[in-house]
């Protein structure tokens, strides 16, 4: 496994995150998910499988099949962003939904179910209604093998295609950026991934283009 560093987490949405785990935030292209260690790796730092059950998936697998999950994993994540890339900046039209039929096929296979929980300190129920009762719904699903894997992947994939405007999904500016995300700001104005990364690359560059018009000028 390539050590990386942390996985992004900047798209505002965990569906367009993971379309985000390919990406060149600075000058070199990083794949958080390029085998099966990085595949466990960001699905814990995403919190969509418990860490204990990504240990115990790690034991039950063969040699080899974590990678060839995080293969399938790749696949999955190409074919979406190059749906997205076609259809974002505008309203989706449910006629594209045909495309989107690898996904629903694994989103068939999920195992999901809802469980009865203490809730001690109230939450919500699956209806996101205030509990009164001391319970709450939680959402949890059996994991038989390893490539059970692929399913919140999915499950956060479709949550964002469903619930997000793609006339607010936008490309970072920054010049050789990769990620997207989804502009929630007031008036739609974001135009980086992050200001940390390209918005303060974005700022220096425009300081040293003043400064060269000053010494031209001057």
């Amino acid at each position: 496994m390539v050590q990386h560093g942390p996985a992004l987490f900047l798209a505002d949405t965990l569906g367009l995150d993971f379309l985000n785990s390919i990406a060149t935030p600075v000058d070199t292209e990083i794949d958080w998910i390029d085998d099966g260690d990085g595949l466990l790796a960001w699905l814990e730092q995403a919190e969509l499988v418990p860490a204990r059950t990504l240990a115990e998936l790690r034991e039950q697998a063969l040699p080899g099949e974590l990678d060839q999950i995080a293969a399938q994993a790749r696949s999955l994540r190409e074919d979406l962003r190059a749906f997205v890339r076609e259809h974002r900046g505008r309203p989706l039209d449910p006629g594209a939904l045909q495309e989107l039929a690898p996904l629903n096929r694994l989103l068939a296979r999920d195992e999901g179910f809802l469980q009865l929980v203490a809730d001690g300190q109230g939450g919500t129920d699956g209806a996101d209604r205030v509990s009164k009762t001391g319970l709450r719904l939680q959402s949890t699903r059996r994991w038989r093998s390893p490539d059970a894997l692929l399913l919140p992947i999915g499950e956060a994939l479709a949550r964002f295609l469903s619930t997000e405007d793609f006339s607010d999904v936008k490309a970072c500016e920054g010049p050789a950026c990769t990620l997207m995300f989804v502009d929630h700001t007031r008036g739609r104005v974001r135009r980086w991934c992050s200001m940390a990364m390209c918005g303060n690359r974005a700022k220096q560059a425009a300081h040293r283009d003043r400064l060269k018009k000053g010494r031209v000028t001057g």
